[in-house]
């Protein structure tokens, strides 16, 4: 498959680029100042990782895009990011159950492309790793907290995982350029990942006295064919707004 290296590097980047940017929605707008700092440094972390995805896929690419360019001269099409992750913030609750949905898959997935034949792709995941790890803590304990807290937290993070479940089948889906990464010994086969992602979430769920909705169709397509919701419309119009208005400025 022609420049296989460039697809997959660029949707772990645009993985990190949304999420990263949501978080950072965040920023001025927390529960308290002590959540309002740590979602600021958890999303600095993914913009940090998104960096690394994004500069390594314009050098596999070869046309001299840089990670600035493919962040912000792209358009929603041609984003490759979970549905999951351009999900709006909505309240405490909606941010932490989205968080957590990922960051159970985010770190299986490092784990093993830590493997990757392609030392760049590992080297990214050996220093991811450590961060994501801090991630799922964060995002497990208030799971737990809320799920087993008062009757409104409860209720609350309960809507919050009926409304979003039905975007996690994606997280496991594979099309031809998963397949071909997986194959080439520089991807991971995400089926794989699907058992261990359940009994974390689970027994997560379960301390957090939460109940895992019964639906018989998931939400798909992002990832695989940029077909995405009109949420990332918004999120690129004010992560793309500086450089589209002001074209190669530098400060």
């Amino acid at each position: 498959m022609e420049n296989l290296l460039y697809e997959y590097a660029l949707r772990q980047g645009d993985n990190c680029l949304i999420l990263g940017h949501r978080l950072s929605e965040w920023c001025g707008h927390g529960p308290v100042l002590e959540q309002d700092i740590a979602l600021t440094n958890l999303a600095l972390d993914h913009i940090g990782q998104a960096r690394l995805y994004l500069s390594y896929a314009g050098e596999a690419e070869g046309k001299n895009r840089t990670e600035d360019d493919l962040a912000y001269l792209r358009t929603e099409r041609d984003y490759r990011n979970f549905l999951l992750l351009e999900r709006p913030n909505g309240d405490w609750g909606q941010t932490i159950i989205r968080s957590f949905l990922y960051d159970a898959w985010h770190l299986l997935f490092l784990r093993e492309l830590q493997q990757s034949t392609d030392d760049t792709l590992a080297a990214i995941a050996a220093k991811s790793i450590k961060e994501v790890t801090y991630h799922l803590r964060f995002s497990s304990e208030w799971t737990i907290r809320l799920g087993d807290g008062t009757k409104e937290s409860h209720s609350r993070m309960q809507d919050a995982l009926d409304n979003l479940w039905m975007f996690t089948g994606e997280l496991f889906e594979m099309d031809e350029i998963d397949k071909e990464a997986a194959k080439a010994g520089i991807g991971v086969d995400l089926s794989k990942l699907k058992p261990q992602w359940e009994a974390r979430v689970n027994n997560v769920l379960t301390e957090a006295t939460l109940t895992l909705p019964e639906l018989p169709f998931m939400q798909s397509g992002g990832r695989s064919k940029g077909l995405h919701s009109e949420h990332l419309g918004h999120i690129l119009s004010e992560l793309q707004y500086v450089q589209r208005a002001y074209p190669n400025m530098e400060w």
